[in-house]
């Protein structure tokens, strides 16, 4: 048996940060390669979400039975069969036996993500979040059951990733493990009980001469603390996204013209401007164009677009003279800017397209110009990357130097001067 990391070389300072379970929404899907892989990586989080008031459902791609691949076919029939009840006697011990179970029997240790995504996708079609196996943990089964989750989750569901071999087989310093994405949930005393007595369910993993989890590996799982990796997407968030949400009752989605968030923002962005005046500015994504004519204001020209259909109408009927064009085009970041800002939209740009806006914005802004930047800091559920990983592309490009820097709780926001 290959050698074991110990759970003491885990340990990291600072911790993640922490994980609310009542912010993944109403209906949380959890997805598991095999029966266990629930319990061992996310138990905790399970019963919290439960008691948080979640509509929680399980779904298990294969009965495990080919835990111990010497067996023959009635064995293996028989341990899918003890494996199947093992589940339903750990939802128990968790408090969570009225949790609806899908159960898709598909191969063991041959699970193929193409076929796995078409069977998830009408289950995960309403959810509001889903999590399921780390896509880089080291078992081929559990990559493969994390892909087909973030494959077949509506754009609309925040995903995560819990890890269970990764424990025992990688390194805490592995390249491949995304800190960045981390989020720790902290089980009480009770919670912690709990998953002791859901994991002695399991005796057809845990016990016997030659266990699958043997007890140097379950130690990974009774540190008191799930880790779960917010799984980012993959694409840039669709048009169909936002032209639904824009086509709303009252065209606001954010609340953009009454919320405190809004308002406060749109002040501290306005107050952060080095200049009193600009000549030529641009403001890409404007929404319902509630800054622009604040920002109006302060420039000679302001060239205002978004590139949602639905937007553009709801700015225009604010009186907004808005364009539709989209990031990186010309049409949004015309040339010979001494002022863009881009404020709420970069990451929901994938990582070819950021690329690409950030190149468009170092050509649109003159040298001396400045280019403002400022995001909520938490993580849309449409987005690739959050407001910190977003910012941080820009901070390090040497085309733009950093002027103002403003950090809270709640937005992100940067002005950078181009070199």
């Amino acid at each position: 048996m290959r050698p074991v990391t110990p759970p003491s070389a885990w340990l990291r300072d600072p911790p993640p940060r922490p994980l609310d379970p009542a912010a993944l929404g109403g209906r949380v899907v959890v997805v598991a390669a095999h029966p266990d892989d629930e319990t061992l990586g996310a138990a905790g989080l399970m019963r919290a979400v439960h008691a948080a008031g979640g509509r929680l459902e399980l779904v298990v791609a294969t009965d495990g039975e080919a835990a111990f691949p010497d067996l023959d076919g009635p064995a293996r029939t028989a341990l899918a069969a003890t494996r199947r009840r093992e589940t339903d006697d750990a939802l128990a011990a968790l408090g969570l036996a009225g949790v609806p179970v899908h159960r898709l029997g598909m191969p063991d240790s041959a699970l193929d993500a193409d076929a796995l995504t078409a069977a998830l996708e009408p289950l995960l079609r309403d959810a509001d979040a889903w999590v399921a196996p780390w896509t880089g943990d080291p078992h081929p089964d559990h990559a493969a059951a994390g892909h087909a989750a973030a494959a077949a989750a509506p754009v609309t569901a925040t995903g995560w990733g819990y890890p269970i071999w990764m424990w025992a087989w990688l390194q805490a310093d592995d390249p491949s493990v995304p800190w960045a994405h981390a989020r720790a949930h902290h089980l009480d005393d009770a919670a912690r009980a709990a998953k002791r007595r859901a994991l002695d369910c399991y005796a057809s993993q845990t016990g016997g001469p030659e266990p699958v989890v043997p007890p140097e590996v379950l130690a990974h799982f009774g540190t008191g603390t799930e880790i779960l990796f917010r799984t980012p997407r993959a694409g840039s968030a669709p048009r169909e996204r936002f032209d639904a949400l824009y086509s709303g009752d009252d065209g606001d989605p954010w609340a953009t013209r009454s919320s405190w968030y809004e308002r406060r923002k749109r002040a501290v962005l306005l107050a952060s401007l080095p200049r009193e005046r600009y000549r030529h500015a641009a403001e890409p994504a404007c929404g319902t164009g509630a800054l622009t004519a604040e920002l109006a204001a302060r420039c000679d020209r302001l060239d205002v677009s978004d590139f949602s259909d639905a937007a553009v109408a709801s700015a225009r009927a604010a009186g907004v003279s808005a364009i539709r064009a989209a990031l990186p085009d010309a049409d949004a970041l015309p040339g010979g800017l001494d002022l863009a800002v881009v404020s709420e939209v970069l990451y929901y740009l994938d990582d070819a397209v950021l690329a690409a806006t950030v190149d468009r914005l170092a050509d649109a802004v003159v040298p001396g110009g400045d280019v403002v930047i400022a995001h909520w800091r938490g993580w849309p559920a449409e987005a690739p990357r959050d407001a910190d990983a977003t910012h941080r592309v820009l901070l390090d490009d040497p085309r733009f130097v950093p002027l103002v820097t403003h950090v809270d709780e709640d937005f992100l926001l940067h002005v950078l001067r181009r070199a």
